[in-house]
């Protein structure tokens, strides 16, 4: 057995630096499950020379497998350890753009980008083809969207990404966001924003870019496409195919500063729709309709605030929809604080193979 250091990131926020350590452990376990065969063992947090790392055993990993390691989400360094020296792994992680496209954007409510990539890394495992992640394209669906964060973390993987939210104004600031990003990087691309229309009716707005990874491989015609939907996640349907989305990702709302979806007027029947802010509300309605959108043999990972709405409640909505809750020791082992209103946690479940 050889023995390993991950060395855990330094840049993340002071909160989410306390948890991150047993979050990655939580999420290797997840890939020795799921993508390694359980060959990855004996995790443990560790601190060498007084710095954070994650140890674990493992013996024969090929260059698919450290590929595979590469995208943990804390990831800094990989070494191997040997007489209580550190050997330096040659990592090989998925990116294809520059780490600005994740944190260069600076608001309220954002969702911390190493988070986003752990939920995409651990619903990308649940998967009846774990490794597609870094062998194939996964097509991932955020039906909440918001500014994009999901979205861009699916586009440093190389993968095409789909989003839809309500909230006209996080999809002008995105679409502002990402035409601007893509023109300041030269990455040669193609973007327009269109109405969406059926019946003479105009259902919402659509951002639809396609792009490449270099000039060489748009000319190829080796692109990726995002797509963001200014409407109702409930519409989705409308939208996007049946079964077209390998991976539906998306963080609930917390039920303290963003809301999901219209719930009426307010009191008297006055004043314009408000936003319904209970994920137990939203999800009960959505999941069914997201879940039409999966593919068979994909999965869906949501992160919530515990506060507002309990595992088990998820766990039935998602079950009630037909889809098969990952319920093992790691997958239930990422909760953690992010301020004294929010506690986060994520839940993933698995659509059945025909």
């Amino acid at each position: 057995m050889t023995a390993y250091g991950l060395l855990v990131s330094p840049s993340h926020n002071r909160v989410y630096a306390q948890a991150a350590s047993r979050l990655v452990k939580a999420e290797l376990t997840v890939f020795s499950e799921q993508a390694l065969g359980g060959r990855v063992g004996d995790i443990q947090e560790t601190a060498i020379g007084g710095v954070p790392y994650v140890t674990f055993s493992a013996d024969d990993l090929s260059d698919q497998d450290v590929r595979l390691l590469s995208n943990l989400s804390s990831l800094y360094a990989l070494f191997q350890i040997e007489d209580g020296l550190l050997r330096p792994v040659l990592l090989r992680p998925l990116d294809v753009f520059g780490s600005d496209l994740l944190t260069i954007q600076k608001y309220s409510g954002k969702t911390n980008e190493y988070f986003t990539k752990l939920l995409l890394n651990v619903t990308a495992m649940a998967t009846d083809s774990p490794m597609d992640l870094v062998t194939g394209r996964p097509r991932v669906l955020d039906p909440m969207c918001g500014r994009g964060t999901t979205l861009n973390q699916a586009m440093m993987y190389g993968l095409d990404a789909a989003g839809i939210d309500i909230d006209g104004k996080d999809f002008d600031a995105y679409s502002a966001f990402i035409k601007t990003w893509l023109k300041n990087n030269r990455v040669k691309h193609q973007a327009e924003i269109t109405s969406v229309r059926r019946e003479k009716a105009v259902l919402g707005r659509r951002l639809h870019v396609t792009l490449g990874a270099s000039k060489e491989r748009y000319k190829s015609g080796e692109t990726m496409e995002i797509t963001v939907v200014n409407a109702d996640s409930l519409l989705a349907g409308k939208f996007f195919r049946p079964a077209s989305f390998d991976l539906i990702v998306t963080d609930a709302p917390y039920g303290v500063q963003h809301g999901s979806r219209p719930k009426g007027a307010g009191p008297g029947g006055k004043g314009k729709p408000q936003l319904s802010r209970s994920p137990i509300d939203l999800l009960t309605a959505a999941v069914p309709e997201w879940t039409r959108l999966l593919r068979p043999g994909g999965a869906m990972g949501i992160s919530w605030n515990t506060f507002v709405g309990r595992r088990e409640q998820l766990a039935e909505i998602l079950t009630s929809s037909g889809l098969d809750v990952r319920d093992s020791g790691a997958y239930q082992d990422f909760r953690h604080r992010v301020d004294q209103a929010i506690s986060r946690d994520l839940i993933v479940a698995a659509k059945p193979s025909r």
